[in-house]
């Protein structure tokens, strides 16, 4: 007779050892720690208890059956095993079609930079030894002089990101006084961070000037005191103001620093090395054109437009560098083997503009060839078809990339991508289970269907993605 008592259910559930010494679980352990199972096992045995007794478990005669919770146990524990022991931090394809994705790393890196980390990583390096002499040396060594050639500037500093760089400057030559900022420039960045804020964090004093579209050079001479420490440019790279506009540009505040005998700081934000107006993306102001307009301190990012890993970077006069140098908030935010290692691969790229393109990913990404694409898009579509059979419904589709990262926000890069309508799931099913993926596959959600775009999809990357998404959706019934 069915006892439908879930107290008396409960003594079907077979005990932690027992489960551990299960075939399947037994295998596990080769691959998970014995930890993490075991863990699985208790968590998945508590649950299951609980579900017994609150109802949230359905009462039916199989659960008089050892082997029935055993296999429910074990299938738990599996799952749950397997995702705990998974990386947190894990590879992706990037078919969103934005190149530089905050949410997924922003900037690839070259071949050259991969290489040069993992020379770092394999075993000891000159971090802080200078070879010809064995004493002791700068980490900014193998990066300084690169930059210094390729921007023309008298010296330079690298830290851990361009809101360190910025911080550190302001704190260096600002502290305690007035720095001056037009009021179209006070930009909010990633996170939340907005520039009033990092200069409060300086102990430097803002002062605006001008209004929100139209700022001139005597609003900024008007605002001059002798408490003023500092002219402050801020490229506006994560946003644009359109229309009935003036702004002030650095050549401008160099003119006036000649006079007020104030140094100017121009934070560009993404930076760039490159004239990317060549290939049709709008004209930014180029690190070498804002140090030969005669700017003081220029502060950028390395893995945006420069397509490097995540840095600051510091240009400018050697007086200005070398204060920031002494300050102690140097330490503090300073860049590790790693980054040192691929910025520098990284910059060596950029000696021979010309190959640039090609070895730095997030360039050959912003210059690739639409009719390229279109190709791309075209074979995709054929090899999805064929894998998915009726499945899915796959069609080549002409769309817009971003480039994201806070770069060029008006620039939309004419693109071509395949869309992917699944039959047998949702298409917010089918996104997220590629989420759960190994690699996860990232693509864009609009007018329910999926959008696989090219422009950020790697060479290699598609066979990858032909075979997880094929698998997902005949699986999907």
């Amino acid at each position: 007779m069915f006892d439908n008592n879930p107290n008396s259910l409960l003594r079907h559930i077979p005990p932690v050892d027992e489960v551990l010494n299960n075939s399947v679980i037994a295998s596990l352990t080769k691959s998970a720690p014995r930890p993490i199972v075991l863990q699985a096992i208790r968590d998945t045995i508590t649950q299951l208890r609980e579900e017994l007794t609150t109802g949230r478990l359905p009462v039916q005669p199989e659960l008089q059956s050892r082997d029935f919770f055993m296999s429910l146990i074990v299938q738990r524990a599996l799952d749950q095993a397997r995702s705990q022991n998974r990386p947190k931090l894990r590879q992706v394809i990037n078919a969103s079609g934005v190149v530089l994705h905050t949410n997924l790393g922003r900037a690839v890196l070259a071949e050259s930079a991969r290489q040069a980390i993992n020379n770092a990583a394999s075993g000891y390096s000159n971090l802080e030894m200078d070879l010809s002499t064995g004493k002791r040396g700068s980490r900014y060594a193998p990066v300084e002089q690169l930059l210094a050639q390729l921007t023309g500037a008298e010296a330079a500093l690298v830290v851990n990101n361009n809101a360190a760089a910025v911080l550190l400057a302001l704190s260096t030559l600002a502290n305690g006084r007035e720095v001056i900022v037009s009021r179209g420039q006070l930009v909010e960045i990633g996170g939340s961070f907005r520039i009033p804020d990092v200069m409060a964090q300086s102990g430097s004093r803002l002062v605006e000037v001008g209004t929100t579209n139209k700022t001139y050079p005597t609003d900024y001479q008007r605002a001059i005191t002798p408490e003023t420490a500092l002219l402050l440019h801020v490229h506006t790279s994560n946003y644009r103001i359109v229309g009935f506009t003036r702004e002030t540009t650095t050549a401008e505040l160099v003119d006036l620093s000649r006079t007020s005998k104030l140094p100017v700081m121009s934070d560009l934000g993404s930076g760039s090395l490159i004239d990317l107006s060549v290939y049709g993306l709008p004209a930014e102001p180029t690190v070498q054109q804002v140090v030969k307009d005669g700017t003081d301190v220029v502060t950028f990012s390395g893995d945006k437009l420069l397509g490097g890993p995540q840095a600051g970077i510091i240009v400018g006069k050697k007086d200005y560098i070398d204060r920031m140098k002494k300050n102690p908030l140097t330490r503090a935010v300073r860049i590790d083997k790693f980054t040192v290692a691929a910025l520098e691969a990284t910059l060596r790229e950029y000696i021979d503009s010309k190959t640039a393109w090609q070895r730095i990913p997030t360039l050959g990404m912003l210059s690739a060839d639409i009719n390229i694409l279109k190709l791309r898009a075209d074979s995709l579509t054929e090899k999805l078809t064929a894998a998915a059979g009726d499945r899915a419904l796959c069609t080549p589709i002409q769309t817009f990339s971003a480039v994201g990262g806070g770069a060029l926000p008006t620039a939309g890069l004419p693109s071509w991508g395949v869309e992917v309508v699944p039959r047998g799931m949702t298409v917010l099913e089918l996104a997220g289970r590629l989420r759960e993926e190994q690699p996860a596959i990232i693509g864009r959600l609009q007018d329910e269907k999926l959008l696989l775009d090219l422009r950020t999809i790697l060479p290699g990357e598609e066979s990858v993605l032909v075979k997880v998404l094929a698998g997902l959706l005949k699986g999907g019934a």
